[in-house]
């Protein structure tokens, strides 16, 4: 007869092993990756890294228990091997290794809860998972800025919240910054539009969620979003089409689409004065073009290997107290590149891009010849952040890397010449 103690071990292994406990688990992880802004300004680095680890204890406990059910065969794609081995690589150079050491653990846990996500369930629990919390963040922060721009007209500093609801915005909501919740709203839409599209929701649920995002979008006044919502709309009609040709003209088509892409991005480049001035983000970009001159500058320093990773910058330490000399300090290069150079230098950059350019490559071939229109979703999340890194660095920190992370190892699991390789015996 089982003992009492053997009885309640049974259960927690039964419990980690279950499919409600991954669900469980996933939703947690994913309003934490979200909210991790909100986080911190209410209970403060310490209560956000206590949640952190307690999730990371909890996927790799479930991970320990499922081991023989879960197929890796293909999953870890091995660009990101290779970018998050040389930001650990880049503590044995940094000035600052305890703070480097810190980044890279930070860095590591994002990445290992979206690994766990990707082993764990398929992609259509993803896209609900992350739609339901999206659903959660964007109506929280609706009423949060209703709350402080209309009911009691007075800003939420503690929530980085300015209030400016009834003129119009701009409103930040839990995400800290306009470009920030713009971005959510954006990933919250294409989440939304698949959910609605595989019939997971209800339709009338799917255009009341756009609606909410949407108007989020609007009320955000960023022309950075603003800019990228067309760029990822002109992706969705793309593929839609795309879905609909048989293989043999799908492929010429790509390589049409291929290149007109190429060409408009010449276009835009040539022309990016008047482009600028069209969005309205001349001031903005005027600074944001001093802080990249800047960042360049002091990278030359170290041009190959970088200064050491950090993640998100400290003011208190150089070469970053010597960049942040402007008059409100900043937490980023805001541009992904930018600060994958000044923190990984070369080699780092090119891993970046090794793995940005791989998962994006292998989602749209997916997402163009896959009959579940569920794989739509890696191939928009990645158009949404890959637009945003050229004006946030979104992608390389908490909510923007789990995200990037999940869609490289989904691509990576579906579509990777590993697959061509026997599975090992026994």
């Amino acid at each position: 007869m089982n003992s009492p103690s053997r009885r309640t071990a049974d259960a927690a292994l039964a419990a980690l092993a279950s499919a409600r406990f991954a669900r469980a688990l996933t939703l947690c992880t994913v309003g934490m990756a979200f909210l991790a802004f909100a986080l911190r300004s209410t209970i403060g680095w310490p209560g956000l890294l206590g949640i952190l680890g307690t999730l990371v204890i909890l996927a790799a406990a479930s991970i320990t228990v499922k081991r023989h059910e879960l197929e890796w065969h293909g999953l870890l794609t091995i660009s990101l091997l290779v970018f998050v081995g040389w930001s650990a690589l880049s503590v044995l150079w940094s000035d600052y290794q305890w703070v480097t050491v810190g980044a890279v653990a930070y860095q590591m846990a994002f990445a290992f809860l979206g690994a766990y996500i990707a082993l764990t369930r398929d992609l259509i629990q993803i896209v609900r998972a992350f739609g339901d919390v999206l659903r959660v963040i964007l109506a929280a922060s609706l009423l949060l800025e209703i709350m402080s721009g209309i009911i009691l007209d007075t800003p939420f500093a503690f929530l980085g919240i300015s209030g400016t609801l009834a003129d119009g915005g701009p409103i930040q909501g839990l995400l800290g910054t306009r470009n920030q919740l713009g971005l959510v709203a954006l990933i919250a839409i294409v989440t939304f539009f698949v959910e609605t599209q595989t019939r997971s929701i209800s339709r009338s649920m799917g255009l009341a969620s756009i609606a909410l995002a949407a108007a989020m979008i609007v009320f955000s006044r960023s022309p950075v979003i603003l800019g990228t919502v067309v760029i990822v709309a002109l992706a969705a009609l793309a593929l839609i089409g795309l879905r609909r040709l048989d293989p043999a003209t799908r492929r010429v088509w790509q390589f049409v689409l291929l290149g007109t892409s190429a060409m408009t991005l010449l276009i835009l480049f040539a022309a990016r004065g008047g482009v600028i001035e069209l969005l309205n983000a001349g001031s903005e970009f005027e600074f944001r073009y001093s802080l990249w001159r800047d960042i360049l500058e002091v990278s030359s320093a170290r041009t190959l290997e970088g200064f050491g990773w950090v993640g998100y910058w400290r003011q208190d330490i150089p070469p970053f107290i010597g960049i942040d000399q402007f008059a409100a300090p900043h937490e980023t290069a805001l541009n992904a590149f930018v600060d994958v150079l000044l923190q990984l230098g070369i080699v780092g950059l090119f891993s970046f891009l090794a793995l940005v350019g791989l998962a994006f490559v292998r989602s749209w071939l997916l997402a163009a010849t896959k009959r579940s229109f569920v794989f739509v979703w890696p191939a928009l999340m990645l158009v949404a952040l890959i637009i945003v890194s050229a004006a946030e660095s979104s992608i390389l920190v908490e909510f923007g890397w789990f995200t990037l992370v999940i869609c490289a190892l989904k691509a990576s699991q579906n579509l990777s010449w590993r697959e061509r390789l026997p599975l090992p015996q026994g």
